[in-house]
């Protein structure tokens, strides 16, 4: 593990972490809309947001060329330095096959200018990925990584394969791991991780915000979440209210939220892309997903979720900008 062994010092940092959108053109080959792109980058990071991941689920990872994963990174790190937060935290999603490849992307991203890697289980063959070969592949993964390992647990998408409690704790003590995303809605995971780990050793994330509350009252470190591609101010809110122990207005905000993130849980990766460019007065040609996802051109559909989605709109414009601490993490950006 050679330097490794020193990366527990370098914990995930707690609060609210988006999972850029990728915005492509409408032409045939659906090329990436690079000024769409840095114009959106720019708004997450001058919102205050804790940390950009870049190629997650919504960043549709599984579409992006190696190039163009590591060109997002370059870019968003540039726009850090430009906008005055040189030292955001930048978590680039791994969503390879198989093992040699996810340790290829992770050096790609170190060198991009990314600070973790948040790893997806390998799931085109499932049915040979029993938990021994899912604890295997992440603690290879995690021996080679040149960046610390955030587990990225989705079995939504990767054929219901689960990181279970267990395997979290087996997982936990490897020291280039450093936490996980729990997209499986697992508060009872959140708990178990808290009650086992410290949270500098070892957290967990909630990887929707409807249920962030829930997770930071069990020991949850914050949350990554789609929603605050449009929603940024509104997700900080809810974290930095409940924990500066103003519990019943985070609690209030957060049923606000649910309520809200209900459009993007039943409009999909589509929908949200749609309702995010009309309600930020993108350009609408370029809220497509990469074929052969689907357009959301459903009429009745577009109405529907910009109605959902839009209650919000008013409570995001009344927060005040939220005041980012100019810590220098240099030393938390070296390994």
């Amino acid at each position: 593990m050679g330097s490794m062994s020193a990366a527990k010092s370098k914990a995930y940092p707690p609060g609210v972490h988006v999972p850029c959108l990728t915005w492509f053109s409408n032409s045939a080959d659906q090329e990436i809309d690079w000024d769409l792109q840095k114009t959106h980058i720019e708004f997450l990071i001058r919102s205050g947001l804790d940390g950009v991941v870049i190629a997650g689920t919504n960043g549709e990872a599984v579409t992006l060329t190696t190039a163009e994963r590591s060109r997002l990174i370059k870019t968003t790190r540039e726009i850090a330095a430009q906008v005055g937060r040189p030292n955001i935290t930048i978590t680039a999603g791994t969503s390879g096959q198989c093992t040699r490849d996810v340790i290829a992307e992770t050096h790609i991203a170190k060198d991009a200018g990314a600070d973790y890697v948040l790893a997806l289980t390998p799931s085109y063959f499932h049915f040979a990925m029993d938990k021994e070969a899912i604890v295997c592949f992440l603690e290879e993964l995690a021996d080679a990584s040149p960046l610390p390992v955030l587990i990225y647990n989705f079995p939504g998408v990767v054929a219901g394969l689960d990181v279970n409690s267990e395997m979290l704790d087996r997982l936990a003590k490897h020291p280039n791991v450093v936490g996980v995303k729990l997209t499986c809605g697992g508060i009872a995971k959140v708990a178990r991780v808290a009650a086992q780990h410290k949270p500098e050793v070892f957290s967990a994330l909630a990887g929707q915000s409807d249920w962030l509350v829930p997770a930071v009252s069990v020991g949850g470190t914050g949350v990554i979440t789609g929603v605050a591609n449009l929603y940024p101010k509104v997700c900080m809110q809810i974290y930095d209210l409940y924990t500066s122990g103003k519990v019943k207005e985070a609690e209030t905000l957060q049923l606000k939220l649910s309520q809200m993130e209900w459009g993007f849980a039943q409009g999909g990766i589509n929908g949200t892309k749609w309702v995010v460019a009309k309600l930020r007065g993108y350009p609408m040609e370029s809220c497509d997903c990469r074929r052969p996802y689907p357009k959301y051109d459903d009429k009745s559909k577009q109405l529907w979720i910009t109605q959902v989605v839009e209650q919000l709109a008013a409570v995001e414009g009344t927060i005040r900008n939220r005041v980012v601490e100019r810590v220098d993490q240099e030393e938390r950006c070296t390994v």
